[in-house]
């Protein structure tokens, strides 16, 4: 019998209402390992009923105080780090070191909001006329939810809900139903650092379940990240039910090689960008952009590296790249394998058929590199979210430049150059929201801001940072004039107009 995941509402984890399941694998081994109940709409309003009755006490507690509970969390997590990341390797399937990776950088957000009272202060301007002073504050929405992707269990849903509870607001969390484990360790920490009943939710589920917080009244707020269709849904769905939203979609990353570029250093960036995680990532890099006469030698290093990369399962300490989440996505990827090999661009490495010895029936691909992919092409327009790279030829920095701002997607990019002339320009005419030099992975630290532009971003908010309290909060302005108390002193005069 494999284990039930429930939800986690009002302090407490429980079966709820519905009675539907959902089944959690093993990538590794393709063997299910647990049954995750989805919330029909009783399950919902249960979740958003208790967040709503918790609302009040935890709104007007001031913000030393929950930030002293994100301090403990932070605590409690960094003990527990380790249990977290072998959860989310026996259900996503990445590495153990990645899911670390994963832990620490959600971790920083944690950081970030323990900083709270300083995030929170207002602005003030005396005397802004005749006695009239004027200030503003930042008060919390009420009830907010985050809707996260399968790809990072632990790190995306910390990008939100701390910022979201040290603001004031009560958070419920609908994980993805692939690898929900990650959100309930994440709940019962909470609870143990001190954040009362209620004031976070998981609540496991389905599109059901996210149509449920999307059109319920009394959700003020939702933060999405997943792929660009659903995406526009979310956005569109919230803001019709007159939610705030930020809806954080699809990428379809470049990394720029300039002739000048160290090609070792530029080889080392892109296997860890496009092949870490199994390339389930949103920052992934999934086209490199060789220009002039770089590419050459760019493809027969990245093909030799191919050769000896390690992919197997998650547990082994050996292991580079684990498999990917599901069979279906399996599918899908090898899908757009196929589509690429039709459409003519040259398959220098393919990873499919893939048999790893001992994990037979895990859902392993290994890492795959097209070459000549011209920009017309299924595989260099769609994102693929698998560990595989495309190679475009081309012949000039404008050509790059011209190219990547014509892409549907702006997530991220990242140029490798010697040449700061080279790099100050791409960064200044680039359409993308984040951009590295000579770094392939351009995640913004907890103290900026997360997100992209284009087809990658729906809404006006990106992720964490300053972005993410402001999303949370509502300014309020105040402008005030008091009128001439006793400081004047008795009047003995018959009272006049003046």
């Amino acid at each position: 019998m494999n284990r039930i995941l429930s939800h986690f509402i009002n302090g407490q984890q429980t079966a709820g209402h519905s009675s539907r399941t959902s089944t959690v694998y093993n990538p590794a081994s393709g063997q299910a390992q647990a049954e995750v109940l989805l919330a029909d709409s009783p399950d919902v309003n249960a979740a958003v009923a208790a967040a709503k009755a918790a609302f009040p006490a935890w709104s007007e507690t001031a913000p030393h105080r929950r930030a002293r509970i994100m301090f403990k969390f932070k605590e409690l997590l960094e003990a527990r780090q380790d249990e977290l990341a072998a959860i989310i390797s026996s259900e996503h399937g990445k590495v153990h070191s990645d899911a670390l990776g994963e832990v620490a950088r959600g971790l920083e957000v944690v950081e970030f909001a323990c900083g709270i009272p300083q995030l929170l202060k207002g602005e003030y301007t005396e005397q802004v006329g005749r006695g009239i002073d004027a200030w503003s504050m930042r008060q919390p929405l009420g009830v907010v939810a985050g809707i996260t992707p399968f790809n990072f269990p632990a790190m995306v849903p910390m990008w939100m809900f701390p910022v979201a509870l040290a603001c004031g607001n009560c958070f419920i969390l609908k994980p993805s139903e692939r690898d929900p484990s990650a959100a309930l360790l994440i709940a019962e920490l909470l609870k143990e650092a001190g954040l009362p009943d209620g004031v976070f939710g998981v609540l496991q589920g389905d599109k059901l379940a996210v149509d449920g917080l999307l059109t319920h009244p009394d959700v003020a707020a939702v933060s999405f990240v997943g792929s660009t269709p659903i995406a526009q849904y979310i956005y569109e769905t919230g803001a019709r039910h007159g939610k705030r939203v930020q809806a954080l979609g699809g990428a379809k990353n470049h990394m720029v090689v300039m002739p000048d570029a160290d090609l070792e250093q530029t080889v080392d960036a892109l296997m860890g960008a496009a092949y870490g995680s199994a390339g389930e990532r949103c920052m992934a890099i999934s086209v490199a952009v060789a220009v002039g006469n770089v590419a050459d030698a760019l493809v027969e290093k990245l093909a030799t590296r191919l050769k000896t990369l390690k992919v197997g399962p998650g547990n082994d300490p050996q292991s580079e790249m684990g498999p990917l989440v599901t069979r279906t996505h399996l599918d899908k990827v090898s899908g757009y394998i196929a589509r690429g090999v039709e459409e003519g661009a040259r398959l220098v490495v393919d990873g499919r058929g893939l048999s790893v010895p001992g994990c037979e029936d895990g859902f392993f691909l290994g890492g795959c590199l097209f070459d000549n992919v011209s920009t017309d092409m299924v595989v260099y327009q769609e994102e693929i979210f698998g560990p595989v790279l495309c190679v475009v030829r081309v012949d000039s920095f404008n050509e790059a430049v011209q190219m990547i701002n014509n892409h549907a997607f702006g997530n991220g990019t990242a140029i490798f150059t010697r040449d700061g002339d080279s790099a100050r320009e791409f960064v200044h005419r680039i359409q993308v929201g984040m951009v590295g030099i000579n770094v392939p992975l351009p995640v913004p630290m907890a103290f900026h801001s997360f997100g992209g532009w284009k087809a990658s971003l729906f809404g006006d908010h990106h992720m964490h940072g300053p972005e993410g309290v402001r999303f949370y909060t509502r300014m309020k302005a105040v402008t005030s004039r008091w009128p001439t108390g006793i400081r004047a002193g008795a009047e003995f005069a018959m009272p006049t107009m003046k």
